[in-house]
């Protein structure tokens, strides 16, 4: 998140739709988020130059073949059979039920540059479908995966989005609880000096260590104070953020629009290349 007073909760939230029920969130702690895929060689390529041995002859009573497996999806058709760029591990926390996953790929541990992606799926048993990319900020010293208020670190981990609001209205179409505050604004400056008007203008709740179904700007911090809170997507302010990832307003608009809370979506974040 830029660097501001924490928001003080407002005595009451104008304009709330119908909160979220508590989902719950995971983090990763100790493991890598990240594994970029092997080059796994798929070829039926002969050894040493070696001739396979030749195939047996069939028999009427021999055992019938198993069924071919699937195909793999067409890359032309811009399906995917799993999101690439993710450790098993790190694929294994995203919940079954979710159909839209939101990764955040940091350029590396220390770098607060990111690419934002935003995949999709109908069903559990579909493939996943990429969307948009588009280049996001974090926070200014990278990443972590022990986060504790003030170390200018984003949080890695697989974390649910369920509540949204910002100082604008909602734009049209938008699913996600949505709560319209004159609060949120952001004081300051950046990490780097840098002017922070419009930062919250729209902002998505990360539910790390916040109760989800409640406004970003609700304070609670259920892992307590020292472990940060507040972290948000919220609009770039061309720099660095504290902890939060900050992208367009375009982009913002774009996720606000889209991101269904029928669909369980998710956030992967963390850095490329661990």
């Amino acid at each position: 998140m830029a660097r501001h007073a924490q928001p003080s909760a407002p005595k009451s939230l104008s304009r709330r739709s119908k909160a979220v029920g508590g989902l719950a969130l995971t983090t990763l702690v100790g493991t890598a988020l990240w594994a970029w895929p092997a080059s796994g060689d798929d070829h039926n390529g002969l050894a040493d130059g070696k001739q396979p041995a030749p195939k047996a002859a069939s028999s009427p009573d021999a055992a019938p073949k198993a069924p071919a497996p699937k195909a793999a999806p067409d890359p032309a058709s811009g399906l995917l059979r799993a999101i690439p760029g993710l450790s098993d591990t790190v694929r294994k926390q995203i919940p079954e039920n979710a159909r839209q996953v939101l990764v955040v790929s940091g350029r590396d541990g220390n770098s607060f540059e990111s690419r934002v992606i935003l995949y999709t799926r109908a069903t559990a048993a579909d493939e996943w479908r990429p969307g948009r990319a588009w280049d996001a900020h974090n926070a200014a010293h990278g990443w972590t995966d022990d986060h504790h208020y003030g170390d200018l670190r984003s949080p890695e981990g697989v974390y649910t989005l369920t509540d949204a609001g910002g100082r604008l209205p909602a734009p049209d179409g938008t699913k996600l609880p949505y709560d319209h505050n004159r609060d949120f604004v952001a004081h300051g400056t950046g990490v780097e000096g840098e002017p922070l008007a419009g930062a919250f203008d729209y902002v998505i709740a990360i539910n790390y260590n916040r109760v989800p179904g409640t406004s970003p700007l609700d304070q609670q911090r259920p892992n307590g104070a020292f472990k940060g809170g507040g972290v948000w997507l919220h609009v770039d302010h061309g720099g660095p953020t504290q902890g939060c990832v900050s992208l367009k307003p375009d982009a913002m608009r774009d996720l606000l629009r889209t991101l269904d809370p029928a669909l369980h979506p998710v956030i992967v974040m963390g850095p490329s290349g661990r």
